[in-house]
């Protein structure tokens, strides 16, 4: 038993180093990764695509390099056109190109240090420099324009720095956001004012304008009504002359109309009157009766 034991040792340690020197053979590139490999230390112009791969074992190096969508956060304060003292927060996306990854590994680093030595530093370079060519106010509410402005001066910028490296298309910039915009405490002090004097001057002319709308409606109201009873008293007048027209004319063509009348307006009252003769007693039935004429009266 123990020196079948004995016999198994040697095959173990055998497969043991067979398997290390297997596994220093290999390598395996991750998913949105190339592989970088280093012979010695020296970089090979060649990356590694995704996938199962053979090296040279204790002699080839795989340090795998991330090609996807990466985001790099950035943070600059700078004076705008106004001298206003401005902190803002940029993020930018951007991917390198897995066909340069080698070289690009070679000249500058891997992505943490292509974030920390190149991005970053344009960032806050641009920001500075956009910054200064607006008022803070302006900032706010031309933020697309500034956000353009930020990206074009920071692709230009590290197409510069890339060319200087022989890098050009190393890195491509997919998108820059502005996450935030800091002021001073004065500066929002201030904003707060503006807009209350702004907000207090569009609803003092509201009042004014529903006021304004108030005295028109009220006006035009009694226009027309004026309009209206002017309208009535000529129609009534106009009846009434067409009335009168019509009456004269029909008295005209009638004096027994005029009797009429006369007789329609009388309450049934004889009229007083004093005379020195007689008055004549109205016999409704028979021969008048004659009366002795009373002596007159004198008057003193």
């Amino acid at each position: 038993m123990n020196n079948a034991i004995k016999g198994l040792v040697p095959v173990i340690i055998i497969l043991v180093l067979a398997l290390v020197l297997l596994g220093g053979m290999t390598v395996v590139v991750e998913a949105g990764h190339v592989g970088i490999v280093k012979s010695l230390g020296a970089v090979q112009p060649k990356a590694l695509q995704e996938g199962f791969h053979f090296k040279k074992p204790f002699v080839d190096e795989v340090e795998l390099m991330d090609i996807r969508l990466m985001a790099s956060h950035a943070k600059a304060t700078a004076a705008s056109r106004d001298l206003q003292t401005v902190s803002t927060e940029v993020t930018t996306q951007y991917s390198i190109n897995g066909e340069l990854a080698p070289v690009t590994f070679q000249r500058i680093g891997n992505t943490s240090k292509l974030s920390s030595a190149l991005v970053e530093p344009a960032i806050q370079e641009c920001v500075k420099s956009v910054t200064a060519r607006f008022t803070a106010e302006e900032l706010v509410t031309k933020r697309e324009l500034v956000k353009q402005q930020i990206q074009d001066a920071l692709s230009a910028f590290l197409n510069r720095t890339l060319s200087e490296k022989q890098l050009e298309g190393a890195l491509t910039i997919a998108n820059l956001a502005i996450t935030d915009f800091n002021f001073s405490d004065d500066f929002n002090r201030a904003i707060e004012s503006k807009v209350k004097a702004e907000q207090e001057a569009l609803q003092a002319r509201n009042e004014k304008i529903r006021r304004t709308t108030q005295a028109e409606a009220a006006a035009a109201e009694r226009k027309l009504a004026a309009e209206a009873e002017a309208f009535s008293t000529e129609i009534q007048s106009k009846a009434r002359a067409d009335a009168i027209r019509r009456e004269a004319e029909a008295l005209k063509e009638s004096p027994e109309l005029i009797q009429l009348r006369a007789v329609e307006k009388w309450d049934g009252a004889l009229p007083k009157m004093t005379t020195p003769g007689a008055l004549p007693f109205i016999n409704l039935g028979g021969e008048p009766v004659q009366t002795k004429p009373a002596p007159a009266t004198p008057v003193r």
